[in-house]
């Protein structure tokens, strides 16, 4: 719908300095390499001829969706960045925090790294402060017992350091 424009309330999107630079060459990329050359992918296949059986017409311009899509997810996240500064204080959980916690559940140790959702990333330990485990240790301390509510229970951690 050209020309209809909604607008919204958008909230900050909290990333650390490195997730804002991962962020910025991704944009970079696929606007100043990626969507090039799909642009000239699809004026290459639409000289083939009939486009409603050409498949890589129909490749390119879904290509064409996605990175338009994403381009478009990025300007978002990039003019509502906040940047979380390096912490000085340790005494209590925050953004960019790394977390140390002993599992009294299972009895297993683990670290986080509390960040912003769109830099969350669990399998390299980096959780969104949005999660239900991310809100349970916000402004918690060393010592603190956090419990998390999960589907199957109540899990219950120790926080051992802080960093």
């Amino acid at each position: 719908m050209k020309g209809f424009n909604i607008t919204m309330n958008k909230k900050e999107t909290l990333l650390t300095k490195e997730g804002y630079e991962k962020l910025k060459k991704e944009y970079d990329t696929l606007v100043n390499i990626k969507r090039p050359v799909v642009i000239d992918t699809i004026q290459k296949t639409r000289a083939m001829g009939d486009l409603s059986e050409n498949g890589g017409y129909q490749a390119a311009k879904e290509e064409q969706r996605f990175v338009d899509r994403r381009i478009g997810e990025l300007e978002g996240m990039l003019k509502t960045a906040k940047i979380i500064e390096d912490r000085k204080n340790n005494d209590k959980v925050s953004l960019g925090s790394t977390v140390y916690l002993d599992s009294l559940n299972d009895d297993f140790k683990v670290s986080y790294e509390l960040v912003g959702s769109a830099e969350a990333d669990p399998s390299k330990k980096r959780i969104s402060y949005e999660s239900p485990l991310g809100k349970s240790l916000l402004g918690a301390k060393k010592g603190d017992i956090v419990v998390v509510s999960t589907p199957v229970g109540d899990t219950k951690y120790k926080i051992l350091k802080i960093e």
